[in-house]
C-alpha cells in the first residue's frame, strides 16, 4: 500500500497498543515504524528491473522483520520501562508485520519469505484505496488532537479489517462471476488475475494469459444481469521466449509471473509488466534488449517514462464506475453504453 496509508494503520496499531502508557508517542512511533519497510526503495541495485524486483524484497521478509520487531521492542521496554515488555513487543511486532500483510494483498508483489519465497500477491485490494485509509487516517489525527483515543483506534481498525473482508469477498465474486465464460473458451486453466481498478472496490478488471492472446474483462461483483464484454490482446510468444532467454528477462518473468506484454520497437526489446495500470498506461515497461545483425543483445534494463492519463480516460473510468456508463473498453479507455462492444 501507499505510504501514507502505512503511516497511519501503523499509526493505529500503536495507538491501540501503547496509547495508554505513551500517549501521543505511539501515535508517532508507529506511524514512523509503520513506514520503515518501505525505506528500501532509496536502495539502488544497479538496472531498473534489478530496483523493480527488489523492492519488497528483504526489507519485507518475515525472516528480517520478526528478529528486527523482537530486537526494538526489547530496547523500548528498556527506554521506557513502565510500559510492560509484552506492550512493547507487540506494538513493534503488529506494526513491523502488518505492513507486509497488507502488502500481500495488493498487485505489486510482496517477497514475505525472502530469500526463499517467490513474491505473494493476491490482488485484492487497489494500492491507494480511501475507503481503507480514510478511517486510520481519523483515527490517527483525532489521537493525536485528544490522546490515547483507545476506543477510536480500535474502531478504525475494525472497519478497515471489515473493509479488507469485503475486497476479499468481492474478488471471489467476481471470479465465479467470469468462470462461466472462461469455461466456454476453453480457458479453465489459463493464468488468471482478478483485481480491483484503482480506488475502489466495486469494479474490478480481470486479466487472463492464453497462449496466443490475452483476454481483458471488466465487471463487477454485482452485475450478473450484464453481459460481459471481452477484449483480446495479442500474445507475442517468440518476443516471450526471447525475453526468457535473457537474465534480467527471467527475473521479470519470476517477479510478475509471467503477466507480460513483450514488443520490438525501434531495434529495442520492451517488456511491460501488464498488472499494473490499465493497457495504454502500464507504469512499467522496460528496455531489456537491442536488436542486432543476428539475435538480441542484453543490455542493462532501463525504465521508459511512464504514460501520462488523459482526462478523458479519468471521466471514461468514472462513467463507468457510477454506473452512467455499462462498458469500458480498456483498449480505448472509452465507456460505452450497454450492449456495445469494444472493437
Amino acid at each position: 500500500m501507499d505510504s501514507l496509508t502505512q503511516a497511519v494503520l501503523g499509526a493505529s496499531i500503536g495507538g491501540a497498543v501503547a496509547g495508554k502508557f505513551l500517549g501521543r508517542t505511539a501515535l508517532v512511533g508507529g506511524a514512523l515504524l509503520g513506514t520503515l519497510p518501505d525505506l528500501d526503495v532509496v536502495i539502488d541495485y544497479g538496472t531498473a528491473i534489478a530496483n523493480f524486483t527488489q523492492h519488497r524484497g528483504f526489507s519485507h521478509s518475515l525472516f528480517v522483520l520478526v528478529p528486527l520487531a523482537l530486537a526494538l521492542g526489547f530496547a523500548l521496554h528498556r527506554w521506557k520501562p513502565a510500559v510492560p515488555l509484552g506492550r512493547c513487543l507487540a506494538f513493534t511486532l503488529l506494526i513491523l508485520v502488518t505492513h507486509p500483510l497488507l502488502d500481500v494483498l495488493t498487485t505489486y508483489g510482496t517477497q514475505l519469505f525472502w530469500p526463499i519465497g517467490p513474491p505473494l500477491g493476491t490482488t485484492s485490494i487497489f494500492i491507494i484505496d480511501p475507503l481503507y485509509t480514510l478511517p486510520l487516517l481519523a483515527a490517527f489525527i483525532y489521537g493525536l488532537v485528544r490522546p490515547p483515543a483507545l476506543k477510536f483506534q480500535a474502531t478504525a481498525l475494525a472497519l478497515s479489517s471489515l473493509y479488507l473482508v469485503w475486497a476479499v469477498t468481492a474478488q471471489t465474486l467476481v471470479e465465479q462471476r467470469v468462470t462461466p465464460e472462461l469455461a466456454r473458451q476453453g480457458l479453465d486453466d489459463a493464468p488468471m488475475m482478478v483485481q480491483p481498478m484503482p480506488f475502489n472496490t466495486l469494479l474490478w478488471r480481470v486479466t487472463v494469459m492464453g497462449e496466443m492472446e490475452r483476454l481483458e474483462m471488466v465487471t463487477g461483483p454485482f452485475e450478473d444481469d450484464r453481459p460481459l464484454v471481452v477484449e483480446r490482446f495479442p500474445v507475442n510468444r517468440t518476443l516471450l521466449l526471447q525475453l526468457a532467454a535473457l537474465p534480467e528477462g527471467q527475473r521479470l518473468i519470476w517477479f510478475t509471473d509471467g503477466f507480460l506484454d513483450v514488443r520490438a520497437r525501434d531495434d529495442r526489446l520492451l517488456a511491460t509488466d501488464i498488472r499494473l495500470g490499465v493497457p495504454g498506461a502500464h507504469p512499467f515497461t522496460f528496455v531489456v534488449a537491442e536488436r542486432t545483425a543476428d539475435d538480441w543483445k542484453p543490455v542493462d534494463s532501463t525504465k521508459t517514462s511512464r504514460p501520462t492519463v488523459s482526462r478523458d480516460a479519468i471521466q471514461a473510468f468514472w462513467s463507468r464506475l457510477s454506473g452512467e456508463a455499462e462498458v469500458l473498453c480498456l483498449a480505448t479507455f472509452k465507456a460505452l453504453p450497454g450492449g456495445s462492444n469494444c472493437s
